[in-house]
C-alpha cells in the first residue's frame, strides 16, 4: 500500500516553507522507525535472553516515542514554529543515532535488531536530510 504522506501534503492549501519531498520522506521515515522499534522491543521481550537486552527494548521504546512526537509534529503545518520543528528532528536524529547503534550491537543473533538498526539508520538521515531544509 502506497503512502498517503505526499498525497496529504499536497492537499494542504497553504504553502508549506519546506521541502514537500524531504519533509515527505521524513514523515515515512518517522513512522517506519516507530513501528519498527515498537516491534524490535516487544520482540526483544520474547528473546530467552532478555535480560541481556533491557537497554535495547527502552532504547526502543524512547525511540519510537521521540519519532512519533515528531512525525505529528512536522505533519502539521499551520502556525508552524521552524524552532519546534528543528528542535524535535535534532532529538529525533539522536534518539535514532542511539537506537540504531543499540539494535547493531545485537543483530547478529538478532534479526529484528538488525531490520530495525537499519529503520533507525534511514530515519536518522531523513532527519537530517529535512533538518538542512529549515532555516
Amino acid at each position: 500500500m502506497p503512502s498517503t504522506t505526499m498525497p496529504m501534503l499536497e492537499t494542504y492549501p497553504k504553502s508549506i516553507n519546506l521541502d514537500r519531498a524531504k519533509l515527505a520522506a521524513a514523515i515515512d521515515a518517522l513512522n517506519d522507525c516507530a513501528q519498527a522499534c515498537t516491534a524490535c522491543a516487544d520482540a526483544c521481550l520474547s528473546e530467552d535472553m532478555v535480560a541481556d537486552l533491557t537497554k535495547c527494548v527502552r532504547t526502543n521504546l524512547d525511540c519510537a516515542d521521540i519519532c512519533t512526537t515528531t512525525a505529528r509534529v512536522v505533519s502539521r503545518h499551520t502556525g508552524y514554529d521552524a524552532n519546534i520543528s528543528r528542535t524535535l528532528l535534532e532529538a529525533c536524529a539522536t534518539a535514532c543515532k542511539a537506537c540504531g547503534d543499540e539494535c547493531a550491537r545485537h543483530a547478529d543473533k538478532h534479526e529484528h535488531c538488525r531490520v530495525c538498526a537499519d529503520a533507525c539508520r534511514a530515519c536518522e538521515r531523513a532527519c537530517r536530510d529535512l533538518l538542512a531544509t529549515i532555516s
